[in-house]
């Protein structure tokens, strides 16, 4: 018998879920409107970090357009854009040691970033906090939303934070307390990439029924101080090639930044085939190029951290909209992926989300209808303009390889200006792209030095990621025996390999494989939800205010 807890509630006029650019963007503008015309509104926003901006992970290379349509006077109000880009360089890995700057004639013309500014994103969504705070929006970090409430028609009706202090065996502790009900007329899911209530959103109205689906990057960053005479501040570096090969999507940055920091990272495409690879082992391979590594040599690393990022493009949008609520921002995969950024998308969407809302209200509108108004909006938007224009990308890269997908792009945005007369599609999901072990090679890694390279264990240790132990994990087994009765024979098991924080082992235990999960190392990056081949593995919110603590990042 199921034990009924007893919950609080809160009602506000509009909930909304995650405090990134998105979820923030909407906050600010629903405060300006209400402002503007004297409405009262009420706004709640709920953030599963310890504070704002502790989830946070961009490369990032900012644009402010969508920023100055929100906050015309953001250099007034004193936004952390301080560092606009002076120079940019995309560079072809031919080798571990060997590579050619691509002339930049023939690099795709959204790459360029004349204009735009390094940020840590994670300090702008801290100072787009206070701006919704001072305007009277209610902020509540370490809050994570766990579960969506529906009234008896069907509608969201808002959501349930998670239950803290309960224990790994699910008995109450003795600092247990329910989680709240916050409750409103419109909930906006702004979760980031691959939110888990957007997941169950998505498949309870089938917002996915017209789309292709979803396809995703796993991004690893570290912030490093260098040398002052090897940093020149403002200088934005890509590459592509080596150390992936040819079939495997992806490629690395390295962004000069203030204080002498340089953030680096890579991105690898989560579609690739050979199940031996190992994301954050290339990632350590990628430091020892002479590209790279002569910066950090006599460095000193800083920060670690990993999230997936979303790549399908404009053909991979689900329906926005269901009754009570919209997806917006990276939760609905808004992310440009020829420029690599979502931040600009995520925020004009979180503006045309509260303007939507907004309007339902002035208009006299109880709450809970479907704002299809919304939709269409994002359609007659820049944003969808620009997704649209770049739309060829991942498919090409998917269909035609690195280099060839990448020719084709220059051509495509170049001379073509993204306006070409078809729609190339991807109908694959990328846990269907592994293939079983005889069908490959084993990749050995060299060890990390301790020098450029690092292990899993130190690279969690600099992302601050905690998780209080005694507390069911989060992440959830759908059949506990697939691991080592399907996966370990077929892929050698690649939870081991594709998890960025070293969350699922295989260890032997009398005499006996055993599939381990270490969940309070888990850095949320969402990799484990989309990779495994079985679809076996379920992320889930742990207690608010768990997971990593990145400091703008």
């Amino acid at each position: 018998m199921t034990e009924t807890i007893e919950r609080e509630s809160m009602e506000f006029d509009v909930v909304i879920v995650g405090g990134g650019p998105a979820g923030l963007a909407a906050a600010n503008r629903l405060m300006q409107l209400s402002e503007k015309t004297g409405r009262e509104i009420s706004v709640v926003v709920v953030e599963k970090g310890s504070e704002i901006g502790a989830h946070i992970l961009s490369g990032n290379v900012f644009e402010a357009h969508s920023l100055a349509e929100l906050f015309p006077d953001w250099k007034e109000r004193g936004a952390p854009l301080n560092n606009p880009v002076k120079g940019d360089a995309v560079h072809y890995l031919t080798s571990a040691n060997k590579g050619v700057k691509v002339p930049a004639m023939f690099v795709p013309k959204p790459m360029h970033n004349e204009g735009n500014y390094v940020i840590g994103l994670g300090r702008l969504c801290q100072w787009m906090g206070e701006q919704a705070e001072n305007a009277g929006a209610n902020i509540f970090p370490g809050f994570a939303a766990a579960e969506v409430l529906y009234d008896d028609q069907g509608r969201v009706r808002g959501v349930v934070t998670s239950d803290m202090g309960v224990a790994k065996d699910g008995q109450r502790k003795s600092t247990y307390q329910a989680g709240y009900e916050l409750l409103g007329k419109y909930t906006i899911f702004a979760e980031g990439c691959r939110g888990n209530l957007g997941q169950e959103l998505e498949t309870k109205f089938d917002l996915r029924a017209d789309a292709d689906p979803q396809h995703y990057g796993l991004g690893i960053k570290e912030v490093w101080e260098v040398d002052p005479e090897l940093h020149q501040q403002g200088l934005v570096e890509h590459t592509l090639g080596w150390p992936l090969d040819n079939r495997t999507e992806g490629g690395g940055f390295l962004y000069h930044a203030e204080n002498n920091q340089i953030f680096l990272g890579l991105i690898v495409a989560l579609n690739y085939k050979n199940p031996y690879l190992s994301p954050f082992e290339e990632f350590q391979r990628w430091k020892h190029h002479p590209r790279i590594s002569k910066y950090l040599k006599t460095g000193k690393r800083l920060a670690y951290g990993a999230r997936v990022v979303n790549k399908g493009g404009v053909q991979s949008l689900p329906k926005l909209t269901f009754p009570g609520g919209m997806l917006v921002g990276c939760d609905a995969g808004f992310l440009n992926g020829i420029k690599i950024k979502g931040a600009h998308t995520a925020i004009k969407t979180g503006m045309l989300a509260a303007e939507s809302v907004f309007a339902a209200f002035d208009k006299g509108d109880e709450g809970y209808s479907d704002l299809a108004d919304f939709e269409i909006n994002v359609r007659e938007s820049w944003v969808y303009k620009e997704l649209y224009g770049a739309r060829n990308l991942g498919p090409a890269l998917h269909k035609f390889g690195a280099f060839f997908g990448s020719a084709f792009t220059f051509v495509d945005q170049n001379i073509f200006r993204g306006k070409l007369p078809f729609t190339l599609h991807n109908k694959h999901h990328d846990h269907e792209s592994l293939l079983t072990i005889d069908k490959v090679k084993v990749i050995n890694y060299p060890k990390p030095d301790g020098i450029i390279s690092f292990d899993r264990n130190s690279s969690v240790f600099l992302s601050s990621t905690n998780h209080e132990e005694d507390q069911p994990s989060h992440l959830k087994l759908k059949d506990p025996s697939i691991p080592i009765a399907v996966n370990l024979p077929r892929y050698a098991e690649p939870a081991q390999r594709y998890c960025p924080a070293g969350v699922y082992e295989v260890i032997e235990k009398d005499g006996k494989a055993q599939f381990q999960i270490n969940a309070q190392n888990c850095v949320h990056c969402k990799t484990c939800d989309i990779k495994d081949p079985s679809r076996n593995i379920v992320w889930t919110v742990p207690e608010g205010g768990g997971g990593p603590n990145y400091s703008g990042m």
